[in-house]
């Protein structure tokens, strides 16, 4: 699971939960500033920095439910003529 770190690590700028904020693949994390001086380039990894997505639960807000299945996964009853 993506690890949502709340501090830039070129500048240590503070990084709010739901604002802009830009990681590479091995998520290290850019503010916005950070990013556009970087060149969208990340400066541990050479990898590429892309917007960071927005958790709903961000912030303490409560869960969703998990969904419940597509279809039943209950199998109809096999019968095999003897009894």
């Amino acid at each position: 699971m993506l690890e949502m770190k709340s501090h830039c690590q070129h500048c240590e700028d503070e990084l709010l939960a739901q604002g802009e904020v830009y990681i590479c693949s091995y998520e290290c994390t850019f503010c916005v500033d950070c990013c556009t001086a970087l060149g969208a380039v990340c400066p541990n990894c050479g990898g590429e920095l892309v917007r960071r997505p927005r958790r709903p639960d961000c912030g303490g807000a409560t869960r969703r439910a998990p969904r419940p299945p597509a279809s039943p996964s209950v199998w109809p009853a096999v019968t095999t003529g003897r009894h």
